[in-house]
Parts: C-alpha cells; structure tokens; sequence
C-alpha cells in the first residue's frame, strides 16, 4: 500500500498577515484554514481535492493497480497507462499524487523552493536520533579513496571464486555481495563481524516503509548497531586510521563529538540501492540481449554507456517521494501543503516525449547523453534518465580538485570496474542454460532488480 501523507508540524505553513489582516488558523491535521478569496476562514482548501473526486474517474486504470502483485512485478504498464492518460493522477487510495513524465518528475525533484525530500529518520518518527555526516568532506573522502581502492581488489577475488566453481548466481553472489563487501571495507570492520554488521544493515534500510514490524525491527537494528559503533569510534580516535569511522571520530562538531548513533544515522541515510540494483539489472540486460552483450565483449569503452543505459532503461529506484512545502499551483492542479508526491523515475525514463524507442535497451543510444534535471549538462556521469536514489546530480565539477567525485561518479566507476574485471577473470561467461531471469521487487516500493542470475563460466 502506499505511504499516507502525513500533515506534520515540519510541513505546516507558517502563519502570515494576509493584506493585514489577521493570521489564519491552524486545523488539526496542520492545514491552514482559508476563505474563497484569501482570508481566514472555517473553510479548509483540502476539501477542494475531495470534490474533485467525481471528476476522477480513471476508465484506463484502477488505483487498487498501483498496490497490485502485478504492480510489484512490473510496474512499466501502469505507469505507462499514467505517463500517457493522467500524468499528474491523483491517487486516492494512497492519498497521493503520481507524476509520471520526464519534465514532471525532474521539476519537482529538482524544486527545493516548492517541495521537499524528507529523511529516513522522519519516516522512522525519529527525527532528534543522531546526525547525519555525510556531507562532511572527510567522510566523503575517505568514502572515495576506500572505494577507488578496493573495488577492483574485492571483484576480482568474488571473480575468482566463480571460475573456480564454475558456476554462479551474479544477482546474490555478485551485484548484492559487492556493495556490502566495500562499505566494510570503507567501515574498516573486523571480518568476523560481517555478517552481524550486514543483517543488522540490511534490516535497518527496510524498516522505514508501511510495515509496522520492519519498522520495530529497523529500530532494534538502529540500536544494536549504534551499540556496537561506539568503542569502534573511542579506539579509532585513539589510533585513526584512513577509514570512514575514523574520519567521523576526528570530527570536530559544534554539537559534541560524533556518537554510534550518528555512525548508524550516516549509514542509514545513504544510498544502499543504486550499486546493487544498477548492477544486477545491468548484467541481466546484457545477458538477456546477447546482442549489445557481443558489442561491449568486443569494445570495452562502451561497458560504461551499458550502464547508463541499464540505469536509464530499468532503474533500481522506481520512484522518491516529496512533499509539498505549501500550497502550488503546478500541472493545472491547486496542489495541498503536505501533498505526498510520487516522483517516478521508471515512467519518466521511458518517456517516449524525451527518449526514442524508450523501452528499447540500447547501449549505442543517441539519445543518451550526461545531464542533470532541468536539462543542464555536467560531466559526472549521469544518464539521460533520473536516477532518484544518487540524489541530485553535483553542482560541482565532474573531476573537482578541492573535494571527492560526485556519488554518481563513484557509482558508475565502481561498477564499470567491477564488471571490466568480471569479463576478464570469465572471458566464457554466459547465461545458464534454460534460465529465465526476471526483474521485480521482493515488495511493494523496494528496489526493483534482478534477484536470481544464474550463469556459467
């Protein structure tokens, strides 16, 4: 089911004169209460959505489609009903709203003025649990340089193990392993922790959605994890090291220094989907198209443009949500303070408007080119399409010289190393005999991937 939009304290107007006239209340459910023409009154303008209702009728679509098996399977069709029929559909069953076109999506993903993001932490009702450092230079560059350095080291040693075997599931012991194996690494934990550390990670990241026991469990897995960062961070500001923990320990913050739960905090927010989900549904595609698989087989460069498009063409990442900061008029609609606002990037990147032959997985793609929302060019390698969970594209140079790569950059250089060294270690690598791979979400509104691929070396 959908997440609800919540009328919070954080998403309420703040009181204003209207042409001096005295400010408006406040109802319950936080909305500001307005007359016709502007002045405070009984009259809530929430109710203006509710009358819309029998302007609503959706022949092309059912709304219980968007909760559907069938919609968690593949959710291209109904989004494609959407993007062509009701690009701004008003979803109430989910009390929501669904953009669906290129130049919706990006507009209100990009429109911090209007609209906004909220954190993992508000959708966990944890607002006041620890800090989020991410945007801390050093944790950035300690982040990058553990990266740069292990990515090929760690791929190589997962590709190793698959000749030697034989056999292989690139799915779970490729594109789900590698992630996880480099974040430790970045952490610099202890081996025989991993296994600890990642099912605690793991339960963590899917706990902030609609099920109220992922959500119990997300935060015995916040606690525990918080627990066991804190001697981590006492040892590593005793003897540091080059490694995120330490980084986060040699803090100096106004605040206090940093804690475990900030630690858990940091790691929360950040991407976990894109790497994983990018590279599974990248090597899907090219087994799946043997066809643009024998063009990167015989030209290596064009390994990178395999995975702009993949990221393009089946996006881990189906859709972000963002809430309106106030009442805006935008796609003929008067749109409600608090308004819950589906942003999907599976409809917008196949958004026949933008993208010829959108459904087409084409790595020789003309149309394909590196672009931020809003059509402004940049070079940190993002694709045509919109990739929601790297967040906005940096505005800073592609290579900057005071300050680490953009997240975009780090992702796709990371898994175009970890797929060149792939196709080194098995140069014979091919899909397993009468295997139909499939992508899906193992539930509604998670990462949309490959889950099972098995191949043969």
């Amino acid at each position: 089911m959908s997440e609800p939009s919540k009328f919070v304290e954080q998403s309420r107007r703040k009181p204003v004169k209207v042409l001096g006239k005295s400010q408006p209340s406040m109802s319950r459910s936080g909305m500001p209460l307005f007359a016709r023409n502007g002045t405070p009154s009984d009259y809530r303008t929430y109710e203006i959505y509710q009358r819309e209702r029998v302007h609503e009728a959706t022949e092309k679509i059912r709304p219980i489609a968007l909760t559907s098996d069938e919609f968690v399977r593949d959710p291209y069709p109904i989004l494609g009903t959407l993007r062509e029929n009701y690009p701004c559909y008003r979803d109430w069953l989910g009390n929501a709203y669904w953009l669906t076109r290129y130049n919706q999506v990006t507009s209100v993903f990009a429109d911090d003025a209007n609209f906004e993001s909220r954190s993992k932490l508000w959708f966990y009702r944890l607002p006041d649990y620890g800090r989020d450092l991410r945007d801390e230079l050093a944790v950035q560059f300690a982040q990058e340089k553990l990266i740069d350095a292990n990515a090929a080291p760690i791929a190589q040693h997962i590709a190793d193990e698959f000749v030697r075997r034989g056999s292989a599931d690139l799915a779970l012991e490729f594109a789900a392993r590698l992630p996880l194996e480099l974040l430790v690494s970045t952490l610099d934990l202890p081996r025989q922790d991993f296994d600890f550390f990642v099912e605690r990670y793991w339960r963590m990241q899917r706990g902030f959605g609609w099920n109220p026991a992922d959500e119990q469990a997300g935060r015995i897995a916040m606690a525990e994890l918080a627990a066991y960062f804190e001697p981590l961070l006492a040892a590593r500001r005793e003897k540091p090291g080059d490694d995120v923990i330490s980084a986060i320990a040699g803090l100096q913050l106004d605040s206090g220094p940093a804690t475990g739960e900030d630690v858990v905090v940091t790691l929360l927010e950040g991407d976990h989907e894109t790497m994983h989900g990018a590279l599974a549904n990248l090597w899907f595609l090219l087994l799946t198209h043997p066809d643009q698989f024998a063009k990167v087989r015989q030209e290596r460069r064009l390994l990178k443009f395999a995975y702009l498009e993949a990221l393009r063409h089946s996006t881990p990442v189906l859709w972000k949500k963002r809430f309106a900061r106030h009442e805006v008029e935008r796609f003929g609609r008067l749109l409600p303070i608090g308004g819950l606002f589906y942003c999907a990037a599976a409809a917008a990147n196949r958004d026949p408007w933008i993208f010829e032959d959108p459904d087409t997985f084409d790595i020789e793609r003309r149309d394909l080119c590196q672009r931020e929302p809003r059509g402004h060019y940049r070079s940190d390698g993002l694709a045509a399409g919109v990739a929601l969970g790297l967040g906005k594209p940096s505005k800073h140079p592609g290579m900057p010289e005071d300050r680490p790569r953009s997240l975009y950059a780090i992702t796709r250089d990371t898994i175009v190393t970890a797929s060149s060294v792939l196709l080194d270690t098995a140069p014979k690598l091919r899909l397993e005999s009468g295997a139909q791979p499939a992508l899906g979400s193992l539930r509604l509104g998670e990462m949309h991937t490959c889950w099972n691929l098995p191949v043969r070396f």
